[in-house]
C-alpha cells in the first residue's frame, strides 16, 4: 500500500506535508481543517451541517432548472479539493453533455476546468458504466467520483450550470476538501479541457487531445470517445498513434505511440476493461462507440515551457475494404500497408491501390471520425489561455 498511495496522491502535487496519504493515516498534519460542501452545508462551515428541518435529512438534493447556475463551493483560504462526488436522476448523453461544469482557482475570472459533466467523470459519450480507476470511479453505473487532488493558494469556486432545455431534478452532491493554514509556493493547479472533431477534421489531420497550453507543469491523462464514422463500414479506427510535444517540439513530438489500443495498454483490437491508471469503458461494435482512458500516474510526463498532445485518426483494413471506401468517394489517405515482411511506407513512396504490384496485407490508411477528449493536466498557474467550452449544441449533437 504504501508504494502505491506514494504514486497515487503525493507524487501528484508537491505539498505532500498539507495533505494526509494513506501511509500517514496515523500522524496528525499541522494547520489543516477537514470540511465538506454539500447542499447541508454549502459554505462548509464549522457547526453548521445540517441545520434544515431540525437536523433531519432536510436539504440532501435540490433541482438544477434548465439555465441554472448553482455555486457548489465558494472557499477564500488555502486549500485543496480532495475528493467530489455526484449521483444525478437524468443520465442521459444529452444531460450529461449539457450539464457544463466549471472551477475557477485563486478568484480567477477565466476556468481552469471547463468541461461537460460527464465527460469530466470519465464518462466519454454520455453512457455510465460501472467502474473503478486511480482517479474517478462510478461504482454501479449512477454515481460519479473524482479523486483528483485540486490545490489553491487563496480561493476556490466551482459551478453546475444546466445549459440544457430540461430541468434536472436531483441533483445530490459533496465536494471534500482541507482548509490549509499555508499553501506550498511552487505547488501547480489542476486543469481539464475538452475538444471534439465532431467528424469536422481534414483526412491527414491529427486530433488534438489537449492544445497547446503554455507553462510549466504536467500531463496528468486523458478519456477518449470515439463515434466511428460508419462510412469505413467493418474497418479497424483505431491505428493512430498519440503524440506529445513537449517545450518546443513543432513537426515532430519527443513522445509517439504506436496505436490507439497500444495507448492504454492492450493490442489486436480494444475490448472492455477497467484498470487503475488505463481502460475501455466502451467497445460497442454494433454502434460503432469506443471510450477509453489513460493516466500518467506511474509514467510521469512533465514539460518545461509548453505541451500539447494529439492522437492520429489512422486505421486500417484490407485491400478489398479500402478499395470499396474508395469507389465511394468516402475520404482517405493509405499511409502504410503491413505484411509478413514489415511495412511499406507509401507517403515516402505513394503507390495507388490499384497498381498490380500493391502489396496484399493491413492496409492503415487516414480517415476522419468523430473524437472527443477530456484532458486533465496541471499547471504552473491558475488559468490557461484555452478556448471555453464549445456551445451545448456542438457537444450534444
Amino acid at each position: 500500500m504504501k508504494t502505491y498511495c506514494c504514486l497515487f496522491l503525493p507524487a501528484l502535487l508537491l505539498f505532500i506535508t498539507a495533505t494526509v496519504s494513506a501511509q500517514e493515516l496515523y500522524t496528525m498534519p499541522k494547520g489543516v481543517q477537514s470540511r465538506v460542501s454539500s447542499f447541508e452545508n454549502i459554505k462548509g462551515e464549522k457547526g453548521e451541517g445540517g441545520k434544515t428541518n431540525q437536523g433531519g435529512k432536510g436539504n440532501a438534493f435540490e433541482s438544477l432548472k434548465a439555465g441554472e447556475s448553482k455555486t457548489l463551493l465558494n472557499v477564500r483560504s488555502a486549500g485543496v479539493i480532495q475528493r467530489m462526488w455526484f449521483t444525478i436522476n437524468d443520465r442521459s448523453p444529452a444531460m450529461l453533455r449539457s450539464l457544463r461544469l466549471r472551477m475557477y482557482w485563486d478568484g480567477e475570472d477565466k476556468p481552469a476546468v471547463d468541461v461537460p459533466f460527464g465527460d469530466f467523470f470519465c464518462v466519454g459519450l454520455g453512457r455510465p458504466v460501472a467502474f473503478q480507476s486511480a482517479l474517478f470511479t462510478d461504482p454501479e453505473g449512477h454515481s460519479f467520483n473524482c479523486y483528483i487532488p485540486m490545490p489553491f493558494k487563496t480561493a476556490a469556486k466551482v459551478v453546475l450550470t444546466n445549459e440544457s432545455s430540461t430541468n434536472l431534478d436531483l441533483l445530490f452532491f459533496d465536494i471534500d476538501y482541507n482548509l490549509l493554514d499555508k499553501a506550498q509556493e511552487d505547488m501547480l493547479y489542476f486543469h481539464a479541457c475538452w475538444n471534439r472533431s465532431n467528424n469536422n477534421s481534414e483526412v491527414g489531420h491529427d486530433f488534438e487531445l489537449l492544445p497547446e497550453v503554455k507553462g510549466r507543469g504536467r500531463f496528468l491523462g486523458v478519456n477518449v470517445g470515439i463515434n466511428v464514422n460508419p462510412g469505413y463500414g467493418e474497418t479497424w479506427w483505431g491505428e493512430g498513434e498519440v503524440k506529445m510535444y513537449i517545450d518546443d517540439d513543432r513537426k515532430y513530438p519527443t513522445i509517439n505511440g504506436t496505436g490507439s489500443e497500444d495507448y492504454i495498454g492492450t493490442g489486436w483490437g480494444e475490448g472492455q476493461f477497467t484498470h487503475q491508471y488505463q481502460g475501455c469503458l466502451i467497445a460497442d461494435t454494433a454502434k460503432k462507440q469506443y471510450a477509453f482512458y489513460r493516466f500518467h500516474i506511474p509514467d510521469a510526463v512533465y514539460f518545461e515551457d509548453n505541451f500539447k498532445a494529439t492522437i492520429q485518426e489512422i486505421g486500417g483494413g484490407t485491400n478489398v475494404q479500402l478499395k470499396a471506401i474508395q469507389a465511394k468517394g468516402i475520404p482517405n489517405k493509405i499511409v502504410t500497408v503491413a505484411t509478413e515482411h514489415g511495412f511499406t511506407r507509401l507517403l515516402d513512396k505513394p503507390m495507388p491501390l490499384t497498381d498490380a504490384s500493391f502489396p496484399a496485407g493491413w492496409v492503415n490508411f487516414y480517415r476522419v471520425d468523430d473524437y472527443c477528449a477530456t484532458a486533465y493536466f496541471y499547471l504552473d498557474k491558475p488559468e490557461d489561455k484555452l478556448k471555453e467550452l464549445a456551445p451545448v449544441g456542438d457537444r450534444v449533437k
